[in-house]
């Protein structure tokens, strides 16, 4: 039976080496989802205290979660309202929680999760038909998957045990999650990707990497022959300085784009059906538009695709 395409997941989990423009590309490919019709949300960690799932685009919404907070959800939801009340106060408690081990990872997971459910447990709260995770990175990002399972072995008994193994689960079904890692054509970040797929088939509860996106890809603006050409040029004599500089930019960017296609070819092995490219915007700032051209590059390569 085929996967169902990637948009049609109702949780897409994104994690990636630091600095390969995850977060860009989560709102991207939210972007995409949310043209096409589906309420979608971006759900990060970044802890800033404001909880509130805000606006950022029509159909599209954001929101950081934080542990403290995910946790207060978690006892208004799980525990009498008396007894959830004492223990929000209790400072005591809340060291105690935050402090356990795998704790903080669960209640963020569990957030993730109560975030994509067709009917939410937060109050008054709306569903969505997507939920994308920008996810830390990929080392802590793996572990983030596998906090549910973990500590569902540890606990083995009790709600808390009973709700981490249903979120689990949840994350393991392809046709509900699919986990993405972001990378650039850079030798450390490709490498990180591959040992990513490696760590996550590893375990008693393997887990895919559904798709690699192939951030910031420089264009091939020149031939082999355009090249010894450009360097002719630049090594005459009597090339004035200004021209020097101009010629230098163009070959260094020849030289980036080649050095992107060897990394690209890695990928393109370990992937070859699952790969999506994006490229480099020479902007000095990326705003909605420019996250409206990745996302219209990224829904041009999902129709009929993952």
């Amino acid at each position: 039976m085929p996967e169902p395409s990637l948009l049609s997941r109702r949780l897409i989990f994104l994690t990636g080496k630091g600095g390969v423009g995850k977060t860009t590309v989560a709102f991207a490919l939210a972007q995409a989802a949310a043209s096409s019709g589906r309420r979608t949300l971006v759900a990060d960690l970044q802890g800033s205290g404001d909880t509130r799932e805000v606006e950022v685009a029509p159909g599209l919404m954001h929101v950081s979660i934080d542990p403290q907070s995910a946790m207060e959800q978690y006892l208004s939801v799980q525990v009498p309202a008396p007894a959830a009340h004492l223990l929000r106060q209790s400072h005591l408690f809340a060291a105690f929680a935050m402090a356990t081990p795998g704790m903080r990872e669960l209640l963020c997971m569990g957030k993730f999760w109560e975030l994509a459910q067709h009917e939410r447990r937060t109050a008054d709260a709306e569903p969505y038909d997507l939920v994308v995770v920008d996810a830390p990175a990929s080392g802590h990002g793996a572990a983030l998957l596998r906090a549910p399972r973990t500590f569902a072995e540890i606990a083995r008994v009790g709600p808390i045990a009973h709700q981490a193994r249903t979120i689990a689960q949840t994350f393991a079904d392809p046709d509900f999650t699919a986990v993405l890692a972001v990378t650039t054509a850079e030798e450390m970040p490709v490498t990180e990707t591959l040992e990513l797929q490696d760590s996550l088939k590893r375990g008693p509860d393997p887990l895919k990497l559904h798709a690699v996106i192939l951030n910031a890809l420089y264009p091939r603006r020149f031939s082999d022959a355009d090249t010894h050409t450009l360097e002719a040029l630049r090594n005459r004599g009597r090339t004035s300085t200004e021209l020097r500089t101009i010629l230098d930019a163009a070959l260094a960017e020849h030289a980036r784009a080649r050095s992107q296609e060897r990394q690209e070819e890695r990928l393109r092995l370990a992937f070859p059906d699952r790969l999506l490219t994006l490229p480099y915007l020479f902007e000095p700032e990326l705003k909605l538009p420019q996250v409206a051209l990745l996302a219209a590059e990224l829904d041009a390569q999902l129709v009929g695709g993952n």
